[in-house]
């Protein structure tokens, strides 16, 4: 009971950052109906800034809370305008063109983002390691029966939890409370109606991509406290994250939420209980599986629902 109880604190912690980079996919599809592929390296650039933005903080700040702040401000704000840029730049050109066309330009601006990161001048291809801003501790212990072992919530797990739990309820609220959410949800149902009513749709469209820059920056930033970083770094989780807004529901945020946090606890246990570990690695497929089977059950998503298109 103890390493379940244990391994699921770590999904949920792992599936949090899924969930922080599919919302940004799935904002984005549920307005332009657009596969975003350059999202996952949005997310890349979020732990490049972290990582810049930490050595800096950590010779001038001295406060903890205040460097990360600075830390997670900076990120925001540069994936924000990286977004902006993207979005401006690069898709609205192709508003009018045939589908393919955006997604075949999404998987160039994604090539392009990996590939200038690893010139030297800019990141370089060595992975690195972000500045040490806070001691990775256990926060909360506690032992389930007569078990030796505690289950631990860390530090790092708290921060986590923490970020993506308030970040999703400020977008819940954005976009159920606010005359901008309004306009998101009236665009996403209806693009051309909501134009007609007066809503500057180009607006709303930046709107989406800054936003879901954003929270992608977030999760990099949180990766960069675990993981090394590199410019590849983007491309496993900004598929299995696509993955994740598919399970749920393409279009749907809670979709997207339930879809992460899935597929990080099934990624977990399955690392930690289920397969023996010179296996493990199988369970990276795991997300990819689940996929197969709810597209072969119900193509909508678990929380999508069937759009019918008129012809």
């Amino acid at each position: 009971m103890q390493v379940f109880l244990q391994q699921l604190i770590n999904g949920l912690s792992i599936g949090a950052v899924y969930a922080l980079i599919a919302l940004g996919y799935t904002m984005v599809y549920g307005i332009l109906r657009l596969i975003n592929f350059a999202h996952g390296d949005v997310y890349m650039v979020g732990a490049v800034l972290a990582y810049y933005l930490s050595c800096w903080a950590q010779k001038h700040v001295h406060s903890t809370v205040a460097a990360l702040a600075i830390v997670l401000a900076g990120a925001m704000i540069g994936c924000a305008v990286l977004g902006f840029l993207i979005e401006f730049l690069c898709y609205r050109p192709l508003r009018n063109r045939p589908r393919l066309v955006a997604l075949i330009t999404a998987i160039g601006v994604s090539l392009f983002l990996e590939n200038l990161f690893q010139y030297d001048g800019i990141f370089g291809a060595n992975p690195r390691q972000m500045a040490q801003l806070i001691v990775v501790k256990p926060i909360v212990s506690f032992h389930i029966g007569g078990s030796p072992t505690a289950v631990v919530i860390s530090s790092v797990d708290a921060i986590t939890l923490g970020l993506s739990l308030v970040l999703m309820l400020a977008l819940s609220w954005l976009v159920l409370k606010t005359r901008t959410g309004l306009a998101m949800r009236a665009v996403s149902f209806r693009f051309d109606t909501a134009a007609l009513m007066g809503i500057n749709t180009n607006r709303i469209i930046s709107i989406t991509f800054v936003i879901g820059s954003a929270l992608a920056a977030v999760a990099g930033c949180i990766d960069a406290m675990r993981y090394d970083i590199n410019p590849l770094m983007g491309v496993r989780p900004g598929i299995v994250a696509f993955t994740a807004a598919v399970l749920g529901g393409i279009g749907s945020i809670p979709g997207a939420v339930l879809g992460g946090l899935m597929i990080g606890m099934v990624e977990t246990l399955l690392k930690g209980l289920i397969l023996p570990s010179a296996y493990s690695g199988f369970a990276d497929a795991a997300a990819f599986v689940v996929l197969i089977f709810i597209l072969l059950l119900k193509p909508s998503g678990l929380l999508g629902k069937k759009a019918l298109e008129k012809v």
